[in-house]
């Protein structure tokens, strides 16, 4: 079976496991305060042209997700979202455990518009028992979307003025982002993201890491005691010197950017072939993550030899699904699939 369901199912990058082997018995203080966290801080500041900014190192997506919302909102204040956005529809309700509500909107491919979050504000503001509702305090997006689609840098900037607008923050979360920044039509730099977002996380999982996210806080405003929360939360590892040993990692030589720009060019080759074999896409993806709509008798066919994932029902006799390449995805892999798609 050749798997395209997922872009963090394979382990992490052989440079990675070098250096964490190279590094095993080296000893260091805990709780990402050791010189291989502060290493890798330093590079992602770099990167990012922020060299203000608040570097804390967690484990996964939900964890972050989670302990920035909460660390950020009063008890009577609730995130904006897509409606398909990940802390909407697949975190198990975690945001809301920590008792903030999700305000959702309407969205085909994950992207949400300035002009949504305005009117959303306004009609807040505007209701005559707007404090007997939730008050709306936070933007969440997804850079790429869960439908791989990306904002490009008017979108971003935006976005930011209508959230300085309505006093709002600006959250990115970022699983993805190595892919959105090195999508062919990307416009977006790691600088702009640090720029125009308050806070927004790297994506080590689904980008050639162990496990791991590194979140970048530039408003002051929610850099005060954030590690408290992260404490709380459960995010503290003890052991914090396995993240900062992966990000300082990636974050050499431009090792982050080169495998995740891999994986997208073998995307692009599987949209290719799809659209030769006159399959019609539910969105244009620029990035890892590809939306063909084929027949449920079709996918029955691929699912023999391919592993892929089903994303919805298109009427009676179709499917969404999704093929998702990643940073370690071979490419005899993708030229086998493809000579079977001509066979089909």
């Amino acid at each position: 079976m050749i798997y395209f369901t997922s872009d963090y199912t394979e382990g992490a990058h052989e440079r990675i496991l070098a250096r964490l082997t190279e590094t095993n018995l080296v000893q260091s203080t805990g709780y990402g305060e050791d010189e291989f966290c502060e290493e890798a801080r330093k590079l992602i500041q770099k990167a990012c042209e922020a060299p203000e900014a608040a570097v804390h190192f967690l484990v996964g997506g939900t964890q972050t997700n989670t302990t920035v919302i909460s660390s950020a909102l009063r008890a009577h204040q609730g995130v904006i979202s897509a409606e398909c956005g990940h802390i909407s529809v697949h975190e198990t309700g975690a945001i809301e455990a920590t008792g903030h509500k999700v305000l959702t909107l309407p969205s085909k491919d994950g992207k949400i518009t300035a002009e949504q979050v305005r009117s959303l504000c306004e009609a807040h503001i505007n209701d005559d028992s707007f404090e007997h509702t939730v008050q709306p305090k936070m933007v969440y997006i997804s850079n790429p979307t869960e439908y791989g689609m990306i904002y490009q840098k008017d979108e971003l900037m935006k976005l930011k003025e209508v959230c300085r607008e309505y006093g709002l923050y600006l959250f990115m979360d970022g699983a993805r982002l190595g892919y959105g920044l090195t999508a062919p039509d990307n416009t977006l730099t790691l600088s702009d993201v640090a720029r125009f977002c308050d806070v927004f996380y790297i994506g080590g999982t689904k980008c050639g890491a162990l496990f791991g996210e590194a979140v970048v806080i530039t408003n002051p405003e929610l850099q005060k005691d954030f590690r408290y929360v992260i404490k709380q939360k459960g995010g503290m590892l003890a052991k914090g010197r396995l993240l900062g040993i992966q990000f300082a990692e990636l974050f050499k030589d431009g090792l982050y950017f080169e495998i995740c720009r891999h994986a997208n060019e073998l995307a692009m080759e599987l949209k290719k072939g799809f659209c030769e074999k006159g399959w019609e896409l539910y969105v244009d993806s620029s990035t890892n993550q590809q939306f063909p709509i084929v027949s449920n008798e079709l996918l029955a066919k691929i699912s023999e030899k391919y592993a892929v994932s089903y994303t919805a029902a298109c009427g009676p006799e179709k499917s969404i699904v999704r093929f998702c390449t990643s940073w370690a995805t071979k490419e005899n892999y993708v030229r086998e699939f493809l000579d079977d798609l001509k066979n089909w």
